[in-house]
Parts: structure tokens; sequence; C-alpha cells
């Protein structure tokens, strides 16, 4: 009976204490840096579960309230002022091994703003060391290391070959290894909200696929000068303008085809200016358009896509394979610049192409970028479309069927987010997913992608319309 009572009494002070505890638990993050880092995992919400400067920076106090978690993020504090850590979608059980998980990632918010900065774990790359110890990524930073208020840098391979992360300290936490704060927070998928109905009606089966593809293969542009449609491709980079072109050409063919280099490099890896055909199969005729695609636009000033170089791919002025040069833009000999591009030279629709998982990231840079694309676009009345690629990356509904693309009320809040970003009416926003790792079609894949091509020929069709008209 004692014994019981005793047992009690020590329940009833470790539920007190963690009341307190819990009690002192403010995050540091400041509610920019907290949406800054919820837009990286995507639809989320962060919960603190340990806070070193109330539980204690040995390692037991970590593990004792973040074992068993699921996903967690762990955010470090430095005494020069830098916000950084990483993120394991691996639970922290104590087992010894090396824990493989392609989610991890560093990261770094910059001091005076701008988007956190991630660096990836390697691929074949363990992600981490599931000990008893302070957590760890690639057992190569460690964060309250030898239970201490410091973090460690292993500076050398151990074994089990490459690196895990490939990282610049100086970057990461400018070498300040004292740290004034760790944090680690539980990571909750936000389960998607339905939608009570569609809010937008698609056919997902075979025969639309079909007649999409007929409609596609029959049409004839409006003004009998014009033989195919020209459409311009703009956006940052990775956000899969030539994987679009891929995707399209893969429905048409039949297969997987991969003619346009496409991936995700931080920098643009199209550093040309490409017109893409499309046949009708591999022995068919030519289809009635085509995909020109640009350099990524970049957020600094001398890098990727400049605007006056948009301008005189609008108008027709641009070769095919003309190579950018990022610091000085495109200058048409005399003979060429003397006289004005045919109709059928000129873009016909600009489509932009966003990454959903990315919308909240978007630099005012980038979108001050945009703007002036998008007024330059306008001033020559040119349609304009919006891609909003990676959709089931952002929302797990979509990435288990995305045939719920226009139920989930997750999507229809990034669509309404990009319009509003970037000025276009909601209608012209467009989620699509774009094939990357895939081996065969999609169904439903190509139907979203089908009826944004069809979309982006019928807004083709009305600018030839009014050209014609004038």
């Amino acid at each position: 009976m004692y014994r019981d009572l005793a047992l009690r009494k020590h329940t009833q002070k470790r539920k007190y204490a963690d009341s307190l505890s819990m009690a002192n638990l403010i995050s540091n993050l400041s509610n920019e840096e907290k949406q800054q880092l919820c837009a990286l995992l995507g639809d989320v919400e962060l919960s603190l579960l340990y806070k070193a400067s109330v539980h204690g920076y040995d390692a037991s106090a970590f593990h004792q309230r973040c074992d068993h978690q699921g996903p967690t993020l762990l955010v470090a504090y430095n005494y020069s002022g830098y916000v950084f850590g990483g993120y394991t979608s691996a639970d922290y059980t104590q087992s010894g091994g090396y824990i493989t998980d392609d989610k991890a990632f560093l990261f770094n918010v910059p001091k005076h703003g701008g988007n956190p900065i991630t660096i990836k774990v390697n691929s074949g790359c363990y992600a981490r060391v599931d000990d008893s110890g302070g957590p760890n990524f690639g057992q190569q930073l460690f964060f309250c290391y030898n239970n201490q208020q410091t973090i460690y840098y292993q500076a050398y391979k151990i074994g089990r070959g490459s690196y895990s992360f490939s990282l610049n300290t100086s970057v990461l936490y400018g070498n300040d290894t004292a740290l004034s704060e760790c944090e680690v927070y539980k990571v909750t998928q936000i389960v998607s909200q339905v939608e009570e109905k569609p809010w937008r009606n698609v056919l997902w089966n075979a025969k639309q696929k079909q007649e999409l593809m007929k409609c596609i293969k029959d049409y004839k542009p409006l003004e009998s000068s014009v033989n195919r449609i020209r459409i311009l491709m703009i956006g940052p980079v990775g956000a899969g303008k030539s994987s679009f072109f891929n995707s399209i050409n893969s429905i048409f063919m039949g297969r997987m085809t991969s003619k346009a280099m496409a991936g995700s490099s931080g920098t643009s890896l199209t550093t040309q200016f490409r017109t893409y055909p499309v046949k009708d199969g591999r022995e068919g005729k030519p289809l009635p358009f085509v995909l020109c695609d640009t350099m990524g636009l970049e957020e600094q000033s001398g890098a990727g896509l400049d605007i006056e170089d948009i301008s005189c791919i609008l108008q027709g002025l641009i070769p095919d394979r003309y190579q950018f040069n990022p610091v000085a833009a495109f200058h048409p000999n005399e003979q060429k610049a003397s006289r004005s591009a045919s109709l059928q030279e000129r873009i016909h629709c600009v489509v932009y192409i966003i990454d959903a998982t990315k919308v909240s990231l978007m630099s005012s840079k980038l979108e001050e970028k945009l703007a002036g694309i998008r007024k330059k676009v306008n001033s020559l009345g040119v349609p304009q479309i919006v891609l909003m690629t990676k959709v089931d990356e952002a929302c797990p509904l979509v990435e288990k069927d995305l045939q719920k693309v226009y139920i989930s009320s997750y999507i229809k809040t990034k669509v309404q987010e990009v319009s509003s970003r970037l000025g276009v009416p909601v209608s012209c926003v467009l989620p699509v997913k774009n094939y990357s790792q895939e081996l065969e079609l999609n169904l439903s894949c190509d139907v979203l992608l089908l009826t944004a091509l069809q979309q982006m020929l019928n807004y083709a069709e009305d600018y030839l319309d009014d050209v014609g008209a004038i």
C-alpha cells in the first residue's frame, strides 16, 4: 500500500513538473520564420516538444521528450543570430542504427530576410545515426554535443562512404558553435479538408483523354498565316518547364520520353532558347503547337532569364537554340530589328510554371520580376496562363489520388494564393502533375496535362482572333 501511494505521489509530481515545463515552452521562432519553415514541409503544423533552456541540454532530456514522435524539426539558435537546424521524417528510437531518410534536410533562415536555404541529404547516404546521444545529422553535425550548449561539426568522413550533407558551416551557422537555444518541434501533417463538391469538374476516364487528344490533333489555328501555336514557358529554376514538355511529348508518343533536359539543380539546366515541336507518335505528323522553353528565372540580378530577352522572344526575334547570356540581353542584328516578325514567329500564349510546394516561399524579388514580365506580356496583348506543378508533393490527399486535386481545399487555397501573387484570375491557374520518376503513363496525370494544353490553345485562339480583327 505504501509503495502504491509513493508511486502515485511520484506520478503526480512528474505530471506537475511536466505541466510547468509545458507552460514555459514558448517558441523562439517569429511568426514569419515559422510560416517559412512550415512552407518547406507542406500543409503542416509545428508543436514544440523540447526546449533546451527548459529541459536541459543533455541527451536523455531530448530523448525523453522527442522519441517516438514521428517527423521532427530541430531549430537551433546561436549567439551570432543564426537560426538553423534540420528535419527528419523518421522517429528517434535510440536503435543504434543508421537511418535512411530521403526527406531529411538541413536549413538556415537568413538573418536579413529571404527564403530559407535548404541542404538535402545526399542520394544514397544515411541521414543520421539513431543512437542515445544528442540529435545528429549524418553523424556529421551534432547538436547539444556531449550534453553541452554547443554544436560540433565532424570535418572528415568516418566510414560508410561520402558525406551525408554537402554543407558550408560558415553559411549554415557562421561557424559560431555556441548555442543560445535549441528546440525540437513535432511536425504534424494537417489532414487535407475535402470540399463538399469539386470546385472544378473533370472527367477522369479514358474516353475523355482520347477526346482531348483528338481535339488537340485536329486543331487548326484561326489565322491561315499561322501553322502552329507557339507557347512560351516561363518560370523559376526547378519549377518544371522542361518537365512539362517531356510530359506532353510522352503522352503523344505513348511512352516516357526525356527530350528536354530536366532536373532539380539550383541553377537553370536550360541555357538556350529551345522550340520543341511534338509529333503524333513516332512516325506521326507534327502537332499544331510548339512549346518554347527558356532559361529559368532567378531572384538576383545578372542571373537567370532577363526581361529584355523575354520581350524579344515574345516578338519572335530570338532564334531557336540561342544561347542566353545572363549578364547581357539579346540584341537582334540591324537587318532583323528593322522588320517586324511575322505572326507565325511570335508567341501566341505565355505559360508561367509555378511549383505548388514553393508558392508561399516566393520572394518579393521574384514576384517583382514576374510582375515586370506580366506587364511586358500585357502590353503585347498575349494571353497568360499559370501551371501550378507538383500538386502531389504539396498535398498528401492528392499524392494518394490525383483525381482528388479538385476537391482538396489545400490545393484550392494554393491556386488562390498563386492568383493573388501573380495577379491573374483564378480561372487561369491550372494544377498539374508532370511526369518525373514514373516509368509508365497515368490516366489521371494525362487528363490534367491535356486539359491544360487544350486551354492554352483556346487562349491562343482568342489572341489570333483579336489580332486578326485589327
